[in-house]
């Protein structure tokens, strides 16, 4: 087994609490496998981008002119193994997403295939989620095609829905109860894999 890490990038618009969540669980020894190397934003003010800063990782605001592009530069640059896409609201295109195979990691507010695809993100999906009535919710990690939502999922996790929810309540439970444990765990889960094939720095 080699004993290298696959280096991760964190691709964030927000607050950035579940890259938080990721640097924690880094920080506690529990992703043996990954290192979190670079976190990218498309927006300036993202809270995700201070975070980044303050864990001492390389945090970097692409402009909307040639995103792509520049993230590519910077992707290869930096030699990643794994990206993940935590609160990031900008749809990347088709022939990126076919440059990382199984690459690229995406957690989704529901227990997909329910209240997801185009146009669920955010409260959004909760909403839809109370308005239909669930008992159960949770959240998904998957791998990122050129689906919206439609790549392989990686794991779920379920979350009681309460009579008196509100699309902001639910939201916080799931992030706390599953977003914020899913991902650093499979985050590491498929550093995990792709390091024991020898296949990081690709």
């Amino acid at each position: 087994m080699s004993n290298q890490k696959a280096r991760v990038a964190i691709l964030v618009s927000g607050g950035g609490t579940n890259l938080q969540a990721i640097i924690d669980r880094w920080h506690e020894g529990e992703l043996p496998h990954a290192e979190p190397v670079l976190v990218v934003s498309n927006r300036k003010s993202a809270g995700g981008l201070q975070r980044a800063e303050k864990a001492g990782i390389r945090s970097e605001f692409l402009q909307k002119e040639n995103f792509e592009t520049n993230l590519i530069h910077l992707l290869e640059s930096e030699r990643i193994d794994i990206i993940v896409l935590a609160g990031f609201l900008k749809i990347l295109s088709e022939d990126f997403v076919k440059r990382y195979p199984n690459r690229i990691l995406n957690v989704h507010p529901s227990l997909i295939p329910s209240f997801c695809g185009d146009g669920f993100y955010g409260l959004k999906v909760h909403e839809a989620a109370l308005n239909y009535g669930v008992k159960v919710s949770g959240a998904t990690v998957h791998f990122v095609n050129e689906v919206t939502d439609g790549g392989q999922i990686i794991a779920q996790k379920a979350v009681d829905v309460l009579p008196d929810d509100t699309p902001e309540t639910l939201q916080r439970r799931i992030m706390e109860q599953a977003e914020w444990i899913l991902l650093p765990e499979a985050v590491e889960r498929v550093a995990k894999d792709i390091v024991e094939s020898g296949r990081e720095g690709e």
